[in-house]
Order: structure tokens, then C-alpha cells, then sequence
């Protein structure tokens, strides 16, 4: 796309790594994740008409192309017309022009790469720029009329080497593909990407693959990095790279215009359905799909352009012709109308923004046209030639936005619908910032978005089969930003996806932030909350829910999805009562289900009658309600879990009787446990919401140490429980004995 506008099973660690020690690095020893901005880099002046063509033709690359690539580079100029005494290139000619041309030759039509060459004052330092037209971006997202990619090579003209290759990546919020001193004889080579023609380098021995690292004796086809200094980051160097080419899978939507497809616009009669990026790697749109992709082929080359002044090649290749750009300066505007493609945002009531620019702006209006060195992405490569030459500045670096986007699955050691784990994805996904017109694909399912202006912005993800995600990131002035949970953002396949939604203007305080815990899969959101929202959760899960208030107050809410299409935290509050009331949720669901597994379906009568049994050696509370003392009958004293009674079977160990039921002993015991932590949770809420605190709090204390002896219950019965649930008791422990602390900690009632 325009810039002004292996594989899986090798990916996680490596990018979880990446994206934690991003997130505490200082920006300063950033490579490749902030962009940088140039500091007094010097003039330039173009070179000389001879010099430039002869630097042009030397390292005039070779091109590589998709098999079910449509729009190739060539000459705009068939296409210009007037307007307003401008020459301007209009999109609906240049499309219907191109693709009628191609359907007449079979082959594409004007084959052309441009070229600019200037120098930098006093400097043996010159740069020559390989631009590259094409009629059309059509990109899994952000199709458009018209595209520009280039190539910047800077060359040393004193000693005639080059000094480093950089290749354009979509959007210049995408860090580039670089290399920092390639081979002299080296010629340069681009895989373009499918539809978007982002170009990837390719230097290696391998010609029309991308390798982002070394394979064997080869060098690796870039050499940015992730962190300077940090040894093992090297190995996932940051890019934007050629994700068709590293096992991951890009959907192709039809681009639409007034919401129809573009091919059956009356403007455009050559332009049929067999004329777009092929069928195979095409899908409706990305909500179409109940599940991600799984079959879209992997890329392979079939077309190759190659300078017509080059000797070798193959009898086949596409010849160019190189062209001062000097030539179509004189076209002002590239022009089309908005395409639509629209941005899913989970809310209470789904929401859509549209994510495109409409056109790309002419290579010699940009910034970079006259100032190469501005289109180095890679602060170790500016550092490189700024020691070199006193004409390039030193990096300076701004805020960038980090997350690695990642599949949610079932969890096999959890018991079936009560648990979730994450793992890579191979299908790459588009990130967008509001603030921004222009969505950035994922590399590897890591999102960099460079450049982004300091304060607080929504970041959307959207993948095709996939529920959307959205969140609020606050980006700051002092290093990277990571959105979603420590950098990682979990998705839902369409087909397992619940929605959970939360309206805070339902709660009785100002609530700030909302997050969501799975029983195994930990926390898998986490992002400020300024009205009404939603998150997407997998239906296989068992949630905790948490809001967070503006007087750093917390609730809980118990949430298991089941087979609803969307649920609803009513009421969000915070305070001892909401928390309370979430520890007898959680401790009797699991009550519930361990004396189901023992074979001891029980009704609410039973339930009470242990809860009753585990606290028979209390005190009365009626005898302390009203003392202030805190409440002895809210204590911990006697028997609590019926230890005390020989009924309980504690100490026998957690074993399965003679027909592989658990034991009922030990098992008992656990569940009399949890039945007295129901218990003493409640009359914990009741209190709470009566105002009275002290036995609000007595009775909180006293739930911590039943949580303490449930854990002991749990060691006994273990052996005897499935394993899956012996797993979520303990996580469910863990959960709950959190929220007990911030409930006694809350000074809300």
C-alpha cells in the first residue's frame, strides 16, 4: 500500500519475549518499533541527469509477483486527463484503462518502474528511489485507487557501495523492510505482496523467498532488529516482512463501492469478478466466516519483472523500462472515490467505522521524495549512516503501539465449557486506530503501529471468521505502549463467540475499567472503561468479570456463558457486598459440580444443612451482632469444614472407592468447605449491605480462613477428583482468595 497514507510452531515464545521486553525498555534502545523522526538531516539537490541514470540502471531491481497478482507497475500516463487545468490521473480510468489493456494483451500491460535520484549536500552520500504505479491496491483491508511503493538504495558515490536498502510496508505506521550494508554486486530483489505490493527484500540465495532470519549458511533478507542489546530478541527481527511467505494466511475481501461490489459499477464494464486478486485467496468479507480460514494457499511466484537492460533472467520475464520520474511530475493528483470497508467494534450495540483512504498522493509531494533518510524505520540503520554522514541525523524516537494478536481456544486440562488457553494463529489481522484512516496488518500476528500521537485512542482488531476486539490504549510520551494484557490480545472464532456486555452508567460510582478473567486462561482483558461496552469471550470459558472505579474500588461478577449469544453484567458495583456476593457465586458453583462428579446431586435444602453443619460449633451470631466487637459468630472457631466430627474423612487421603467413585470422605470435606464459605460469603453481603462493617468485616476474615483450610480439603481430595476439576478448584481458590483480600481491603461497603 502507499506509505503516505514458519513458521507458528517458532512464533510465541519469540514474540512473547519481543513484547515484554518491550514493554519495559526505555524507547531510546528501540530499533525497529518506534519510528523515528529525522533530526536536521541536511539538503538535497538531484543528481545529475548521466550520474542518476547510471546509478538507476546498476541497481535496477528485479520484481517478483503473486500468482493471483492483478495490478503490476506501470505507466500512469495513458490515464491522465484535465480538471480544473490540472493533470490529474483519475481512478475509475485508470482502473477500467488497465484492466482493459490486460484483458487485450494477456500479459501486463506498459511495464514501468520510475526512478528519482538526488544527493545530499556536501555529502558523498545520494540516494536513488525505484517507484513503482500500480492502478489498483486491492490489500486484505485497505484497498484503494492507485498505489506508489518505492525502494530507497543509499549509495556512498565516493567508494560506489551501497549503504542500505530500504523497501516500502504499507502504511508508514508499519515498520519497513531494511538492510544495512548489502553486498556490492548485490541486485536488489522485491517480492511484492499479494494486492497490497508492500515489498519485502529479497538478498539471499533464496530469490523469491522472504527470510526474515538466517536459513543455514544464507543470510537472513533484513537485518532490522527488535531491541539493540538484548541478545535474545535478535532472532524476530521487526518488520513488516512478507507474512505470505512465513506461514501465515491473508483473506483478500472484494472491495465495495456505495455498497456494492466494485466490479459492478457502471464506470468500470471491463472490470469483472476474474479481474481482482484471485478467487482462492478471496473471501465475502471477514464476517461471512463462522471460523478463521484454514485453506488459503501459501504464496508462489509466477510473474517476474525484470530491467530490460539486464542481461540473464528467463525468456519469460517481463521487461521495464526505467523512467526519470521527472517525467509524470507534472500529473497534481491521483483522485478516486472513498471505497468502503467497514471496521467491526464490539459495543452494547455493535458498531462499524469505516477504515480507508481514498487515493495516495503523488511520490514527489512527499516528504520522503526529497529526504530519503525520513523513510528509515529502523533507528540502528539511522544511527549507522548518521555516524557515517554528517548529513543524516540521529534518531529520535516517538510513541509506538505493540500487541501480538492471539487465537483463544478451549483448555484440554480444563473440565469441558470451564476453561480457555491461547495459542498463534496463522491467520494475520488488521489493527486500526480511530484516530487514523488507515488499518495495519499484523507480521507473525504481531501489530506495530508506529508514530502514534500521544493520548488515548481505540484500538480495534478485526480478523476474518473472528469476533472484533476493542479496546481504549492510553499512549504516553515515555516508550512503547502495549495494548490488550501485557501485549497480547486474545480473538474469538465467530462460531464460539459470546458477548459480554457492561454498562456503567447501571453502577452507583464512576467506573473506570473493566477486565475479564478466565479460570485458566488468567486475565484476557484489561482496558479503561468510559461508557457503554463490550468484549467478545469464548463460550468454552468460566469468567470473573472485574470493574474498577475512579476511588480504586473493585467488584466481581461470576460469568459462565454457556450457550448464550451475549450476557450482561447488570448492575456493575464495586464494594465488600458485590465482592462478597461473588464469593458465594464462585464457592457454590464449585460446591455444586464437585459433589455432582462425587455422584451427590444435592438441592438447596442439603446445601444449607452443610453450611449449617460446617459452622454448628460457632457462637451464635445472634449473641454478637450487635456487640461491636467485630462478632465472635462471624469467627473461625471449631469445626468449620467438619473436621471436627470424624465425618469428614480428612485424613484419609484423596482415593476412589471400589467402583471409581471418589471417596466420599475427603471429598465431603471439601465440599462442606465450600458449602461454609458460601455460607460466611453471604452473611459477609448482608452485612456489608446493612451498613454494618465491623461484622461485615469479621465475617470476611473468618471466609479467609476457610479458604485457607478449603485448600487443605483440596490436597486431600484430590487423587479422587477428575483432574480437570481438581485444576479449576484450585484456580477458583486462587481467584477467590484475591477478591477476599480486596473486599477486606475496601473501604466501600
Amino acid at each position: 500500500m502507499a506509505d503516505d497514507t514458519a513458521q507458528s510452531s517458532d512464533l510465541g515464545l519469540s514474540r512473547r519475549r519481543l513484547l515484554g521486553t518491550l514493554a519495559g525498555a526505555g524507547t531510546a534502545g528501540l530499533a525497529g518499533c518506534g519510528a523515528t523522526e529525522p533530526a536536521d538531516d541536511g539538503d538535497t539537490t538531484p543528481v545529475p541527469d548521466d550520474e542518476a541514470q547510471t546509478l538507476a540502471e546498476r541497481f535496477a531491481p528485479t520484481l517478483y509477483f503473486d500468482r493471483y497478482e492483478r495490478w503490476f507497475p506501470t505507466d500512469p500516463r495513458p490515464y491522465e486527463s484535465e480538471r480544473d487545468g490540472e493533470t490529474v490521473v483519475d481512478g475509475f480510468d485508470a482502473l477500467e484503462g488497465y484492466t482493459s489493456a490486460m484483458q487485450e494483451s494477456e500479459t501486463p500491460p506498459d511495464p514501468a518502474v520510475f526512478y528519482n535520484v538526488v544527493g545530499y549536500a556536501d555529502s558523498p552520500l545520494s540516494v536513488v528511489q525505484y517507484w513503482f504505479y500500480s492502478a489498483f491496491d486491492q490489500f486484505t483491508t485497505n484497498f484503494h485507487w492507485h498505489d506508489w511503493e518505492v525502494l530507497h538504495v543509499f549509495v556512498d558515490t565516493d567508494s560506489g557501495e551501497p549503504q542500505l536498502f530500504v523497501a516500502s510496508s504499507h502504511s508508514r505506521r508499519v515498520p519497513n523492510n531494511e538492510f544495512l550494508d548489502p553486498d556490492p554486486e548485490t541486485v536488489p530483489r522485491i517480492l511484492a505482496e499479494l494486492g497490497s505490493h508492500s515489498s519485502a527484500l529479497s538478498l539471499n540465495e533464496s530469490e523469491d523467498r522472504f527470510d526474515r532470519l538466517p536459513t543455514g549458511s544464507g543470510l537472513a533478507d533484513i537485518t532490522n532488529s527488535a531491541l539493540e542489546g538484548v541478545e535474545d530478541l535478535a532472532d524476530l527481527p521487526v518488520a513488516y516482512g512478507l507474512p505470505r511467505d512465513e506461514g501465515a494466511r491473508l483473506p483478500y475481501v472484494v472491495p465495495e463501492l456505495d455498497g456494492a461490489p466494485l466490479y459492478e459499477h457502471p464506470d468500470l464494464p471491463s472490470l469483472g469478478e476474474r479481474d481482482l486478486v484471485g478467487e482462492a485467496v478471496t473471501v465475502r468479507s471477514f464476517d461471512a466466516l463462522s471460523s478463521p480460514p484454514t485453506d488459503l494457499p501459501a504464496r508462489e511466484t509466477a510473474i517476474r519483472f525484470r530491467h530490460a537492460d539486464r542481461d540473464g533472467g528467463e525468456s519469460d520475464d517481463v521487461p521495464y523500462e526505467l523512467t526519470p520520474t521527472s517525467e509524470v511530475e507534472g500529473i497534481a493528483a491521483f483522485t478516486g472515490p472513498q471505497l468502503s470497508f467497514e471496521f467491526a467494534v464490539p459495543k452494547i450495540a455493535e458498531d462499524a467505522i469505516a477504515g480507508h483512504i481514498t487515493t495516495t498522493s503523488p511520490p514527489w509531494t512527499q516528504e520522503r521524495y526529497e529526504n530519503p533518510a525520513a523513510d528509515i524505520t529502523d533507528p540502528g540503520h539511522r544511527q549507522a549512516l548518521a555516524d557515517r554522514y554528517d548529513a543524516v541525523g540521529d534518531p529520535s524516537p516517538v510513541n509506538t503501539v505493540l500487541a501480538s494478536v492471539r487465537e483463544t481456544v478451549t483448555n484440554d486440562d480444563a473440565p469441558e465449557g470451564e476453561g480457555l488457553t491461547t495459542e498463534e494463529s496463522t491467520v494475520e489481522s488488521a489493527v486500526l486506530l480511530e484516530s487514523d484512516p488507515e488499518a495495519v496488518p499484523t507480521f507473525r500476528g504481531t501489530a506495530v503501529l508506529r508514530d502514534v500521537p500521544a493520548g488515548d485512542h481505540r484500538l480495534t482488531v478485526n480478523r476474518a471468521g473472528t469476533a472484533p476486539h476493542s479496546e481504549q490504549v492510553s499512549v504516553g510520551d515515555e516508550g512503547p505502549t502495549t495494548a490488550g494484557v501485557d501485549g497480547e490480545i486474545p480473538v474469538v472464532a465467530r462460531e464460539d463467540a459470546v458477548k459480554l456486555a457492561v454498562d456503567p452508567s447501571e453502577a452507583d460510582s464512576e467506573l473506570t475499567d473493566l477486565a475479564v478473567d478466565d479460570d485458566f486462561a488468567g486475565r484476557l482483558y484489561d482496558a479503561p472503561l468510559s461508557g457503554p461496552d463490550a468484549v467478545y469471550l469464548h463460550r468454552g470459558g468460566a469468567f470473573t468479570t472485574e470493574v474498577r472505579d475512579s476511588d480504586s474500588e473493585v467488584g466481581a461478577f461470576r460469568v459462565n456463558p454457556g450457550d448464550e449469544s451475549s450476557v450482561r453484567v447488570e448492575n456493575p458495583g464495586t464494594g465488600k457486598a458485590v465482592l462478597a456476593r461473588y464469593l458465594a457465586d464462585v464457592s457454590e458453583e464449585t460446591r455444586a459440580q464437585i459433589a455432582s462428579a462425587a455422584g451427590r446431586e444435592t438441592d438447596e435444602t442439603e446445601t444449607t444443612d452443610e453450611a449449617r453443619e460446617a459452622t454448628a460449633t460457632e457462637t451464635t451470631a445472634t449473641a454478637t451482632d450487635g456487640s461491636g466487637s467485630g462478632g465472635s459468630g462471624d469467627g473461625a472457631a471449631g469445626g468449620d469444614d467438619g473436621t471436627t466430627d470424624g465425618g469428614s474423612g480428612a485424613t484419609d487421603g484423596g482415593t476412589a472407592t471400589d467402583d471409581g467413585r471418589p471417596d466420599p470422605g475427603p471429598v465431603r470435606g471439601l465440599t462442606r468447605a465450600l458449602a461454609a464459605i458460601t455460607d460466611q460469603a453471604r452473611r459477609a453481603a448482608e452485612r456489608a449491605e446493612a451498613g454494618d462493617r465491623g461484622n461485615a468485616d469479621a465475617a470476611l476474615d473468618a471466609l479467609a480462613d476457610r479458604l485457607v483450610r478449603a485448600q487443605d480439603r483440596l490436597a486431600a481430595a484430590r487423587d479422587g477428583l477428575p483432574p480437570g476439576l481438581a485444576r479449576a478448584t484450585e484456580n477458583r481458590l486462587a481467584q477467590a482468595d484475591e477478591r477476599a483480600q480486596q473486599a477486606r481491603d475496601a473501604q466501600k461497603l
